[in-house]
């Protein structure tokens, strides 16, 4: 346990420093970086999708019991996620023209931010508790997640008035809550026997939610044929990353 206990932390940890991702935007152009947030979001997507069917439905198949009352828990999942990003305004952010209304308080970007980074350390401790292969899915798929988000946040930073040094430095602050979201799921586990087949499916729920209502219409913004052979490309290699993860786990 306490193998899998630092594996959990390290893992948390390495999406945070994802971050500073924001470094890029201080040596890219606004086209150059377009075009990179554009194949991010589209292999994120894939990855996402390929996470549930792949790796978290055939686990909760497996493991759940009652196979009814977890896909019950799902449909909980996603509502769960709207209802966050309803009442708590946690925001995506995954291009650079997401400037418009902005609140004048920065901080408040950083709040929402700090919310979703927390179920993104639920994520990727739950995931870990079931198995080491699902934690490794998980965690490379919260971080191509994680990458054109963190970029879009940066920019919304800069637009709110925070200078850039400042606006890493808080990006990344915000980005180590997740290692509170790590840290609860432990403590449960350790009271609530078998966490883990709750928690699972209300993070199969959450990656459909993102991908479903974050990314994809994120990804329809954009209609230009080759753009969109692209796009979806990059979904598919998303798509088989998690396929051939799933196929080594099962060797």
């Amino acid at each position: 346990m306490a193998q899998t206990i630092l594996i959990i932390f390290l893992s948390v940890l390495f999406v945070s420093v994802v971050s500073l991702v924001g470094i890029m935007f201080l040596l890219l152009h606004d086209r150059a970086l377009k075009k990179v947030l554009l194949y991010f979001v589209s292999f994120s997507t894939g990855a996402l999708l390929g996470s549930v069917f792949l790796h978290f439905l055939p686990e909760i198949a497996e493991h759940a019991p009652h196979f009814p009352d977890a896909m019950f828990i799902v449909l909980l999942g996603i509502l769960g996620s709207f209802v966050i990003e309803k009442f708590i305004h946690w925001r995506h952010c995954h291009d650079l023209d997401c400037t418009a209304n902005i609140h004048p308080a920065g901080m408040l970007v950083l709040v929402g931010d700090a919310a979703h980074n927390i179920l993104d350390g639920i994520l990727i401790a739950t995931s870990y508790l079931v198995s080491i292969p699902l934690g490794i899915s998980t965690t490379i798929a919260v971080l191509f997640h994680e990458i054109p988000q963190e970029i879009g946040d940066f920019v919304v930073l800069l637009h709110s008035g925070f200078p850039k040094g400042r606006a890493l430095f808080f990006n990344f602050l915000s980005a180590l809550t997740a290692l509170v979201g790590a840290v609860v799921v432990l403590l449960l586990s350790t009271h609530v026997e078998n966490i883990e087949q709750v928690l699972l499916p209300l993070a199969a729920g959450n990656f459909l939610y993102i991908a479903g209502v974050d990314l994809i219409p994120e990804l329809h913004k954009e209609n230009h044929p080759r753009k969109a052979f692209i796009q979806l490309l990059s979904m598919v290699a998303g798509i088989a990353l998690m396929y051939f993860l799933a196929a080594g786990h099962a060797h």
